[in-house]
């Protein structure tokens, strides 16, 4: 029925909506400004009509969760980043239908999943900060999934990110694209350096380690790669403990995957956070490689209560 058009990974760096302002930033990230637009404009000619994006400042500790309200409006500061983006207005439109379908699959595939369709809650700046340079004129609708995940196995986010192309391909009569909201390594610079690290990685360590990772993506070795995803997470300093990367090549195939990717935004660094714009062509995909669910098939699991 529906189709999952593009699949990317994406940064959202604060630093790109100083890039707006007057002051010592201003233009300092037109480059990954430039990414996100080119990426909106492929999912125009791909006629997207719904963007559904796995943020990693999404924090959450129980389940996964879909904010899937019908509408999104307000102003927005982050509480991590004050100072960086402050009072950034924000209107999207949301599409609550194709959640709660995303949800229902994911529950079939045995990963739990909650969709709030009528909340209070607003986005977080993962979703923000790309749809104000892919949707400024709210061409797509968008979906937010939490992908700051404290307590979950990145199996079960694998499994997610096959279960929603599943239902997208299954029950979904339209074009979606998905996308990872994240960094590669992200570990930030102590608290007085942010200045001297603004363009730098932390560590030649991690800067070696994100770069043969991206090599990696661009030559294909996805066996390789999601084989090391939970090590990199863990000394790599993953945001969101890499489970946007690990949704995504769920919804890619997974250790099958056979494509390559296409660097949008070439690897840059933030604050000394590794960051990147990438799209991943989307292939037949059966889903043979895709991990059993994992925290549903635990002794003594129980669903989690909205109450």
């Amino acid at each position: 029925m529906g189709k999952l058009a593009l699949v990317a990974k994406v940064t959202h760096v604060p630093s790109m909506y100083l890039s707006e302002l007057d002051g010592p930033r201003k233009g300092t990230r037109q480059d990954a400004i430039d990414g996100h637009k080119e990426i909106s404009r492929r999912c125009r000619e791909l006629g997207v009509d719904t963007i559904v994006v796995f943020d990693t400042h999404w924090l959450v500790n129980a389940s996964y969760h879909l904010n899937c309200a019908p509408h999104f409006e307000g102003r927005y500061t982050s509480n991590e980043l004050p100072h960086f983006i402050s009072n950034l207005p924000f209107e999207i439109p949301g599409n609550p239908a194709l959640g709660k379908i995303l949800a229902r699959v994911c529950n079939e595939h045995g990963v739990e999943t909650l969709a709030h369709d009528t909340t209070t809650l607003g986005p977080e700046y993962g979703t923000l900060v790309p749809m104000r340079y892919m949707n400024a004129d709210q061409h797509f609708k968008a979906i937010s999934v939490s992908a700051l995940c404290q307590a979950h196995y990145l199996n079960d986010s694998v499994r997610l990110g096959w279960a929603m192309r599943k239902a997208v391909e299954d029950h979904y009569d339209g074009t979606v694209a998905f996308l990872a909201s994240g960094s590669l390594s992200h570990r930030f610079a102590q608290n007085g350096l942010a200045p001297d690290f603004a363009f730098k990685i932390w560590s030649p360590f991690l800067e070696t380690l994100d770069r043969r990772v991206v090599q990696m993506w661009e030559q294909g070795e996805w066996k390789a790669f999601c084989e090391m995803l939970p090590e990199y997470a863990a000394k790599g300093h993953g945001e969101g403990f890499m489970h946007d990367t690990a949704m995504m090549l769920g919804a890619l195939g997974w250790s099958d995957y056979t494509g390559q990717a296409e660097i949008i935004t070439p690897y840059f660094g933030a604050s000394g956070t590794g960051q990147i714009n990438a799209i991943f062509p989307v292939t037949p995909q059966s889903g043979a490689a895709i991990p059993a669910a994992q925290a549903s098939a635990a002794q003594g699991y129980q669903t989690v209560s909205r109450l």
